[in-house]
């Protein structure tokens, strides 16, 4: 007999909500990866300062880290769609005033700074919505080939968003800030249209001390679910060579805003095609191992991309970087959905939105400072060891985690499944 999978694979697209989520997410994903090349180059342009990439990280992580937990419990309160929307329109804002400071004639950096705070506190509210929704949208059996359809679509943007922001910056960055807030408005449109197929069962619990920290005694609790997101924080946060890439462009590969939406998009090709592996071949043992070996694929991958002065080279060491990202948020994002009550879902996935934010955004930072003590290639380089470092100890710390064979629940998902 054929094999199914194709065919559920396509099922999820013929329900409308689901695949208004998908574009609507894919839309704002490509707008947020447009944006980021045009400021990273326009404050590198402006400034020439390795320490203000990481700042553009750090201005991002600072509300985020303040919101997260209040983020959190706000998803498992109220509509987590709704709360999607309104953050979209936060963004969609935030695209309208970068291009009105870059069209008045933007001297300093400030302002820009001020404006990723109000992203930041954006996707503060919406990462854990994100998170928690996905599961509310399709039914129990199609919720791991879910997963992987969404990050393989969310990987199309990612690809996309950088190439098309590279090449639009030629023509300045008001071009790309217009582009990034029409598509956010499309986005915003196509999110209003979407309905939950199952409804949170969170209740109205009142706002409280214990119910804010209940996401983060479960993570506690759970070592696995511990383990893997501490993982991700730890290994990425010290591997954040991505908030170098506009200086690796200019002044290793001597090369324009071009290169850079290359560099750029390199990850997100590597994501993709593994995601598209997983939509087919969902990862169902030695889960442990997988997840260990794609953090140990992202820190050998950012070892080349340090040594390298040569753009085909790089490229290929971020696409490896991408793939190894993708096995470990695959892994641990099905671990912390499968694992987690519903009741709490959005506060769990906030507490993982707190350890994937500091290991984007604060890894960013710690690079930007890095660099500008010990130079920018030696900062890479120490990154990708420190990375491998993190994965062979975290292997030690965490032996349920490296032993684990299968997720929570996968007999009993396969049965409903057939």
């Amino acid at each position: 007999m054929p094999d199914p999978a194709p065919e559920r694979a396509a099922s999820l697209l013929r329900q409308p909500s689901f695949t208004f989520y998908l574009l609507a997410r894919v839309l704002g994903t490509l707008a947020v990866q447009m944006q980021s090349v045009a400021i990273g180059w326009q404050v590198y342009e402006l400034t020439g300062s390795l320490v203000d990439l990481g700042l553009i990280g750090l201005a991002q992580f600072a509300p985020f880290f303040l919101l997260i937990l209040i983020a959190g419990h706000v998803a498992d309160r109220y509509d987590r769609r709704l709360i999607i929307l309104l953050c979209l329109a936060t963004q969609l804002l935030c695209g309208a005033l970068l291009f009105a400071l870059t069209f008045s004639g933007l001297r300093e950096v400030w302002p820009v700074f001020a404006v990723l705070v109000l992203f930041g506190s954006a996707r503060a509210f919406m990462m854990p919505a994100t998170q928690a929704i996905l599961i509310n949208l399709v039914p129990p059996a199609s919720f791991s080939r879910a997963v992987a359809l969404s990050s393989s679509t969310f990987h199309v943007a990612v690809i996309a968003g950088p190439v098309l922001g590279g090449l639009l910056y030629l023509a300045g960055p008001k071009v790309v800030y217009g582009i990034v807030a029409g598509l956010l408005l499309v986005s915003v449109a196509l999110m209003s249209l979407t309905r939950t197929l199952t409804r949170q069962n969170g209740g109205r619990e009142p706002v409280s001390w214990h119910s804010l920290l209940e996401g983060l005694r479960f993570v506690r609790s759970r070592p696995v679910v511990l383990g893997a997101i501490s993982l991700d924080l730890f290994a990425v946060l010290f591997g954040g060579a991505t908030a170098l890439l506009p200086a690796l462009a200019r002044d290793v590969l001597h090369a324009g805003p071009g290169a850079l939406g290359l560099l750029r998009m390199a990850p997100g090709v590597g994501a993709a095609l593994t995601s598209a592996v997983l939509a087919y071949r969902p990862i169902t043992r030695r889960v442990g191992l997988w997840m260990f070996g794609g953090v140990a694929l992202y820190g050998f991958g950012t070892v080349v991309l340090g040594q390298s002065a040569w753009l085909p080279l790089s490229l290929a060491a971020l696409a490896l970087m991408g793939a190894g990202d993708m096995v470990s948020v695959y892994v641990r994002h099905m671990l912390v959905q499968l694992e987690t009550p519903d009741a709490i879902r959005g506060r769990v996935s906030a507490v993982n939105s707190v350890f994937i934010g500091a290991s984007n955004e604060l890894g960013e930072f710690e690079s930007g400072i890095t660099a500008g003590w010990f130079g920018l290639v030696p900062a890479v380089l120490l990154g990708g060891v420190v990375t491998l470092g993190v994965t062979a100890a975290w292997m030690r710390i965490f032996p349920v985690l490296r032993r684990m064979d299968r997720f929570p629940g996968a007999v009993d998902q396969t049965a409903r499944g057939k």
